[in-house]
């Protein structure tokens, strides 16, 4: 194998696929990534066996063939290389190692057999549907922070993915994230193919490592989804990814339909708010203590250690006085996803989960969970 790229293009296929490899591995070919040399393209591929990342960059080829390299050491040379260097990869199998050559810099790295590199099958991929990369984009920027990190709760360990009927008959695609103390939704209009496509749960590092690929992925993104796998298709890359093995829960159960108690504040004054007294609170619970009232809501945080902080706000409120707490980390988490300048937050009993709205993104939802103190 011999050919020359632009050290650009080297860079930013070699960025795509190298995070999908894990820096501990046991099986040392998970370490590597795949060149493959092909008329005037250099293919490269990278798995850990539960994802697969496929791109490809121009580059001129004098001689094809396969060889694997290190993953991480090759990005991080190619990192420090000059810009606008040309990089020459040569593999000629008289000397057993991979050579990178940029100007006067000149690398000899350890190669293992393309033959042992493992390809992850595509097949079965049944429903296929193309998705607008703004609206893709936003499924998972709405959710994905709320994706639980517990693994023994492993079925909420990725982003639900699904189709709806709406309450017009209309199909919506809809994204969903839960680690049972936050719920967050989102949804849009399902695109053709979208209807009869099964529901995954599509793991936590994969959704990450979709939305990473999204930002260089053009206009659309073609989605092939099976029980077993989900396959996003972008402008020159590809991810192929197992999906988690479980039933994600009924979710609808816990959205609520009665909370009558309409708050509408300043989105970015109360995240500030909440951000401010929340300097003192304990820790683990980061617990803060909402006081409603007409026109106004109190934070409040009190630390046996570090002492208590008050704030107070204007609201858009006329009922009666209520008290709630809340984590502050989900509060600001869920303001985040404000689009415009106010939330409008729906409560009930005081230990009902509390519901809040986007007015500008009737789309969204988010629930959230009261704190028992």
């Amino acid at each position: 194998m011999k050919l020359t790229i632009e050290r650009a293009a080297l860079l930013k296929a070699l960025g795509h696929v190298q995070s999908a490899v894990e820096r501990r591995n046991t099986i040392p070919i998970l370490s590597n990534v795949l060149l493959s040399a092909e008329r005037d393209r250099l293919v490269f591929s990278a798995t850990d066996l539960d994802m697969e990342i496929i791109d490809q960059a121009f580059a001129q080829v004098d001689q094809p063939g396969q060889i694997t390299a290190p993953a991480h050491t090759l990005y991080e040379i190619v990192r420090k290389l000059p810009e606008g260097a040309d990089v020459s990869l040569s593999f000629t199998g008289e000397d057993p190692r991979l050579t990178v050559q940029a100007g006067r810099s000149r690398f000899n790295l350890p190669v293992l057999p393309a033959g042992d590199f493992p390809v992850m099958s595509s097949e079965g991929l049944s429903g296929r549907m193309s998705v607008d990369v703004t609206d893709l984009i936003r499924l998972i920027d709405k959710t994905r922070f709320a994706i639980s990190a517990e693994e023994t709760r492993y079925y909420l360990n990725g982003l639900f993915l699904h189709t709806v009927q709406s309450e017009g008959g209309a199909p919506r695609l809809r994204a969903v994230a839960t680690d049972g103390s936050r719920l967050a939704l989102a949804e849009m209009p399902a695109p053709e193919g979208a209807v009869g496509a099964p529901g995954v749960i599509v793991p936590r590092k994969t959704v990450n490592e979709a939305r990473r690929l999204l930002d260089d992925a053009g206009e659309a993104v073609d989605l092939a989804i099976s029980p077993q796998k989900v396959r996003f298709e972008l402008r020159d890359a590809a991810l192929t990814s197992k999906v988690i093995d479980g039933n994600f829960p009924d979710y609808s159960r816990v959205i609520p339909k009665d909370n009558t108690r309409i708050v509408m504040l300043d989105a970015k004054l109360f995240a500030k708010a909440v951000d401010r007294v929340a300097t003192i609170s304990a820790e683990k619970s980061r617990s803060v203590r909402m006081a409603i009232e007409a026109g106004r809501v109190v934070l409040t945080v009190r630390n046996m250690e570090a002492g208590q902080a008050v704030e107070e706000l204007e609201i858009d409120y006329d009922g009666d006085p209520f008290e709630l707490s809340f984590n502050a980390r989900y509060l600001l988490d869920i303001t985040d996803q404000i689009s415009g300048e106010t939330a409008e937050m729906r409560f009930g009993g005081p230990n009902d989960p509390a519901l809040v709205l986007d007015p500008v993104d009737p789309d969204v939802q988010y629930i959230l969970m009261p704190l028992r103190v």
